[in-house]
C-alpha cells in the first residue's frame, strides 16, 4: 500500500512522495530522535501526587509530574500549587494534550531577595545526549518546543546547563497574550567545546525560569555558550510570583537535534502510557499493591524479620538510594498460611537496578524460621517506592 502524503509527512522531513515526482524516502530525510528526548512531555505521567500545595523555600524537588522537577534558592516567600491539570479546552488542547504542568501562586512575592529564583527543570543523562556532537567539530543546535500558558505576560527564560562541564546558555520567550495556550519554538546555538561524555551520570539540565532575583538578572543575558556565570542566567524574566491571580502552565516540551523554527519542528512524538511510564519508572518506581495485592516473596528470617524481594518492572538508572511508604505501618502484612500485620514501616535494606530486598518486620510474628513468606497491602493505598532521580 502506498503512503499518504500525511504519512510521509510524519515521518520524514523534506522527502517528496514518488506520486508527486520526488524521490521519495531517502537516509538524509528520515527524521531523528524516533524516541523522545523529554521525558514526560505531555505531562501525563504523575506517579507521586496529582496536586501539592504549599510549596515554598525548602521545597526544591520531584513532587506530582514525573521527571519535572520544582527547584528554587535564595529564600522567597511566596508559595504555591503544582498541579497535574486536565485540559478540556485551549490551543494546547485542540493540538491533542489532555493534561499539562500547572503552577498556582498563592502567596504572592512583589519584591524578590537578590538570591531567590523558582524554576522548573528537566535533567538529561549524558548517555542520551550523543545526537548533538557537543564538544565536536560537529556540534549541533538544540531547539525545544513547547505550550506554555501564564497569567503574566512578558518575556521568560529557558536555560541549559551542561552540568559536566560546568557552560551555561540562556533564551527568551515572551508570553504575548494573558491566560492564553501559545506554542512557542526556542533555539540555542551548538557547542564544540566539552562533550557531554558518557554514562548514566547527570549531562544536561534544562530550566523553565518563573522568576529570578538581582543576582541572576545584573549581568546581560548569556546567549551563547560559555563558563557558567550566574548574573547572566536569566535577565528579563518577569515575575510570575507577584500577584496570587498568577498561574503558569506547560505541557507537549519537546526536544529536536538542529535548529528549527515554529513551521519545521518535527511533530510531538506522542508514546503511548505504558511506554511513558516505563521511560520514567527508570528514575522514580512506586509499587501500589492496591486491594490486597502481593508486593513479591522471600522467607522469614528469625523473629521479626520477614525478607522480601520486590521486583522492578524497569531497569533503573542507578542503584536506588531511597524508599518511600505512605508511612503507615498497618498497610503491610506478612504472610505464610496466615497474615500478620506488620508493626514497623518495611525497612529499606538493598536494592539492585532491577530489584529491591525489602525487610518487613513483626515483633514475634511466630511463623517459623526460614518459612516462605508473601508481603502484600492491608489496604489499597499502601505502596512502596524507590528513587533514582539525577
Amino acid at each position: 500500500m502506498a503512503l499518504s502524503k500525511i504519512d510521509v509527512a510524519n515521518m520524514v522531513t523534506g522527502a517528496t512522495p514518488i506520486a508527486n515526482g520526488g524521490t521519495g524516502l531517502t537516509t538524509n530525510a528520515l527524521k531523528p530522535n524516533s524516541i523522545p528526548l523529554v521525558y514526560n512531555g505531555n505531562m501525563e505521567v504523575s506517579q507521586r501526587s496529582t496536586s501539592v500545595t504549599g510549596l515554598t523555600n525548602g521545597s526544591s524537588g520531584y513532587h506530582t509530574l514525573d521527571r519535572w522537577k520544582w527547584h528554587e534558592n535564595g529564600s522567597p516567600s511566596s508559595a504555591w500549587t503544582m498541579t497535574q491539570e486536565t485540559l478540556t479546552s485551549g490551543n494546547a488542547y485542540a493540538d491533542g494534550f489532555n493534561n499539562a504542568l500547572k503552577i498556582d501562586c498563592t502567596t504572592a512575592q512583589g519584591s524578590l531577595g537578590a538570591g531567590d529564583t523558582l524554576h522548573i527543570e528537566q535533567r538529561f543523562e549524558k548517555q542520551d545526549l550523543g545526537a548533538f556532537k557537543k564538544g565536536t567539530a560537529n556540534a549541533q543546535k538544540f531547539t525545544f518546543g513547547f505550550w506554555v500558558k501564564a497569567t503574566k505576560t512578558g518575556t521568560n527564560i529557558i536555560e541549559l546547563q551542561d552540568q559536566g562541564n560546568d557552560r551555561a546558555v540562556s533564551a527568551t520567550y515572551t508570553i504575548s497574550t494573558t491566560d492564553t495556550w501559545e506554542h512557542k519554538v526556542v533555539s540555542f546555538p551548538a557547542d564544540t567545546t566539552g562533550n557531554f561524555g558518557t554514562g548514566s551520570d547527570l549531562g544536561l539540565i534544562v530550566r523553565f525560569y518563573i522568576y529570578a532575583g538581582a543576582n541572576y538578572t545584573s549581568g546581560s543575558l548569556q546567549t551563547a555558550w560559555g563558563s557558567s556565570d550566574t548574573t547572566k542566567r536569566a535577565n528579563g524574566q518577569v515575575n510570575n510570583a507577584d500577584s496570587t491571580s498568577n498561574n503558569w502552565h506547560l505541557t507537549g516540551v519537546q526536544l529536536e537535534v538542529g535548529e528549527f523554527t515554529s513551521s519545521t519542528i518535527p511533530p510531538f512524538k506522542h508514546e503511548s502510557f505504558g511506554e511513558n511510564l516505563a521511560r520514567c519508572q527508570r528514575y522514580y518506581y512506586k509499587f501500589a499493591a492496591a486491594d490486597g495485592g502481593y508486593f513479591g516473596s522471600g522467607n522469614i528470617d528469625g523473629n521479626n524479620d520477614a525478607q522480601i524481594f520486590v521486583p522492578f518492572s524497569v531497569t533503573m538508572r542507578t542503584s536506588p538510594s531511597a524508599i518511600e511508604t505512605n508511612g503507615t505501618a498497618s498497610h503491610y502484612a506478612i504472610r505464610t498460611t496466615f497474615n500478620t500485620t506488620c508493626d514497623v514501616v518495611p525497612v529499606y535494606s538493598n536494592t539492585d537496578l532491577d530489584r529491591a530486598l525489602v525487610i518487613f518486620k513483626k515483633t514475634n510474628h511466630g511463623i517459623t524460621n526460614g518459612a516462605a513468606a508473601l508481603a502484600r497491602s492491608q489496604n489499597n493505598t499502601a505502596y512502596l517506592a524507590w528513587s533514582a532521580e539525577l
